[in-house]
């Protein structure tokens, strides 16, 4: 026994070693949930400006040197046509230069930290023609139980967790591949009912369908579970775990649902509307808010994501077959 115990003592780690890859867990954990958010500021944000080209000009080269690279301007015609490019989820907002009074068009729905820049930015004209304040309209706004949208950025956590969460219970409970399946799509229409429940009725951080807004949880959910299973099957620990990391280190930070993927650092934000988290606060945001509008892209990448994790899943199902057909034949021999 002392033999063995001194055996098992040389195969562990030194101290050392451990607490040096604790460390570095810790410290990309904070990079991964800090950065983001330390760094968040207007890029490229789509941005509707109407009135005389010559005042067009001129606000877009003072929005240029107040923030270089923040906002993409596009000249619309008149007030309705600036409404209608935000509602359509093109703008997140807008600013109609009227002689009587300039407007400041915001749409906290889709995006409360870029709503608030907007009516920062209304602060500033007011200040600069103190004898024409600029007026402030929200036309899009979050709902009066969650004026802030704290429900929808807290949601973000959740979906990853429960698709994660599925994955690894499912991978140690269930034996049977496809019933580890039927379970992780199983569990993401009740964790998205449940979810969609507490979020609109309860908390009430959402507006319009309740099965639409179920739905696209639904889809994050499964997308994350199955994902994460089929590089289970096809890995083992080693590809659940990867998943795993991709989706709670880059999907939930990168995911805009406490922003908006355009106040993350360039091509981050990018990165993070390909993942299912993102796609799916994308989503989320305009089924709930816009009636659908700019749905269409998120969708697709959920789409992609549940393909994909299928298709994983059915790799991993012809490489368990692939094996077990020697290990019969190799049996029989014995036998015989």
């Amino acid at each position: 026994m002392t033999t063995e115990a001194h055996a098992a003592d040389r195969r562990r780690p030194p101290l050392i070693a451990v607490i040096t890859l604790l460390t570095a867990v810790l410290t990309v954990f904070l990079i991964a949930f800090a950065w983001p958010s330390a760094r968040s500021e207007p890029r490229n944000v789509p941005l509707a400006v109407s009135g005389p080209a010559p005042a067009v000009a001129q606000i877009q080269a003072g929005l240029e040197q107040a923030m270089p690279g923040g906002f993409e301007i596009t000249a619309v015609p008149d007030r309705q046509a600036a409404v209608q490019r935000i509602e359509d989820r093109d703008a997140y907002g807008a600013i109609v230069l009227d002689a009587a009074q300039p407007e400041v068009l915001t749409a906290s729905a889709g995006g409360p930290a870029i709503a608030q820049v907007l009516t920062q930015l209304s602060t500033r004209m007011s200040a600069e023609n103190s004898g024409n304040p600029a007026k402030v309209t929200d036309i899009v706004p979050l709902p009066k139980d969650d004026p802030r949208g704290a429900g929808l950025a807290a949601g973000a956590l959740p979906l990853v967790l429960g698709g994660i969460i599925a994955a690894a219970a499912l991978t140690q409970l269930v034996r049977s591949g496809a019933q580890r399946m039927i379970g992780a799509i199983t569990f993401a229409v009740t964790g998205g009912l449940a979810l969609a429940a507490v979020l609109q009725y309860w908390l009430g951080s959402f507006e319009g369908s309740y099965l639409g807004n179920a739905g696209v949880i639904a889809m994050s959910i499964a997308a994350i579970s199955l994902t994460l299973l089929g590089l289970e099957w096809l890995l083992g620990t080693a590809g659940l775990a990867f998943g795993g990391a991709v989706m709670m280190l880059l999907g939930n930070p990168l995911s805009g649902m406490t922003s908006a993927p355009e106040m993350l650092p360039s091509g981050w934000g990018t990165l993070g509307q390909l993942l299912p988290p993102g796609a799916a606060g994308t989503a989320l945001r305009s089924v709930s808010f816009f009636d659908g509008a700019g749905a269409a892209r998120p969708l697709v990448v959920l789409a992609c994501w549940l393909l994909a994790g299928v298709a994983l899943c059915g790799l991993g199902a012809l490489r368990s077959r692939g094996r077990a057909v020697p290990a019969r034949h190799e049996a029989s021999a014995v036998a015989a």
